[in-house]
């Protein structure tokens, strides 16, 4: 059966689309605006907070405080979620004396929040709303309030909540941002957390832990004839070749490229040893360095092998631009 496909106004589209993006540009800056010592007051709460911060919000709200509630955990500052349906339910055993309670609803009118306000004071917890209305039922209810001062939703019926939320998220990384600063969050704390990601592995990564080592080295010596130089870089598949002196200090490599660019340059290639065509002076790492550094020598020397050696510069290892890729370090 043949459907007919709907042609669409591009022009008006776009501007709608673009129309929407400035509300919510306005709307962050409109909160920006609204920011004020309360904001202080409750970035110094949360560092004074011996147990954890609960965050809770109905439809939209709920999804946004799932998200601030994952960056401020990855970001040091212990977190959950707490949906307030199910904390009348039995969640609010999840809840301690020690943790502080973040509330969210735009209208501040959110039945489910207004009811569980009073049952998490009950239970002796800083309660902090963010809200829109700082005259709202559940400001009222609550110790601090932060004032999201969003005026209208993108939506056009200024009924999906759009800019509201948008602000949020916002507020959740000021959160996160100015905690993170106040505890000396370093790069290290965040590789800790991040162990398995992209972005652990190039602030904790090392070349120890990822390179070619023992018998996987291809090396052959100054003498080594090129029949046999050949031969080591195919069998040890790296496309690379260390060479060392008789003392096994490096003197220089021999890649793939250099075998090519020979062949075509030379006929009497079966005479010739290794230290007669090798590349002298190459490029070095140490098993300390980071492996997202050797990724960045890499690319700026445009190779795809270093050699790691030790202070006597004696290899002990090749890394390889694939298997730095693999493991999601180049970030583009």
């Amino acid at each position: 059966m043949e459907t007919s496909q709907k042609s669409i106004n591009y022009e008006k589209i776009i501007k709608r689309g673009k129309e929407v993006l400035q509300i919510e540009e306005k709307a962050i800056i409109s909160l920006s605006e609204a920011l004020d010592e309360n904001f202080a007051k409750v970035v110094e709460i949360i560092l004074n907070c011996k147990g954890r911060v609960a965050f809770s919000g109905m439809g939209k709200s709920g999804l946004v405080a799932r998200k601030i509630v994952a960056t401020l955990n990855s970001t040091g500052t212990p977190s959950f979620y707490l949906h307030p349906t199910d904390a009348v339910h039995g969640d609010l055993g999840m809840i301690r004396k020690e943790d502080v309670a973040i509330l969210i609803s735009k209208s501040g009118n959110t039945e489910e929040i207004v009811n569980l306000a009073p049952l998490l004071r009950r239970m002796g917890v800083p309660l902090i709303a963010i809200t829109s209305f700082v005259d709202s039922k559940l400001a009222k209810e609550c110790d601090i309030t932060l004032n999201l001062n969003v005026k209208e939703e993108a939506c056009p019926y200024d009924l999906a909540p759009t800019a509201s939320t948008t602000a949020t998220l916002a507020l959740g990384d000021a959160l996160a941002i100015a905690l993170l600063e106040e505890r000396g969050f370093s790069k290290e704390d965040f590789a800790l957390l991040h162990p398995g990601g992209s972005l652990g592995k190039r602030l904790s990564l090392k070349i120890s832990e990822i390179m070619y080592k023992g018998k996987d080295i291809p090396i052959v010596f100054l003498e080594t004839p090129f029949k046999e130089v050949l031969y080591e870089i195919t069998s040890k598949r790296l496309g690379v070749t260390c060479v060392v002196d008789k003392n096994g200090y490096l003197r220089g490599v021999i890649t793939d490229g250099d075998l090519r660019r020979l062949l075509e340059k030379r006929t009497d290639v079966f005479n010739l040893t290794a230290g007669d065509f090798m590349t002298h002076n190459p490029k070095t790492v140490y098993k300390d360095y980071l492996a997202s550094f050797a990724l960045t020598q890499m690319e700026k020397y445009k190779i795809t092998s270093l050699i790691v050696v030790d202070e006597k510069n004696i290899p002990i290892g090749i890394v390889h631009l694939h298997d730095l890729v693999n493991l999601g370090l180049q970030i583009r």
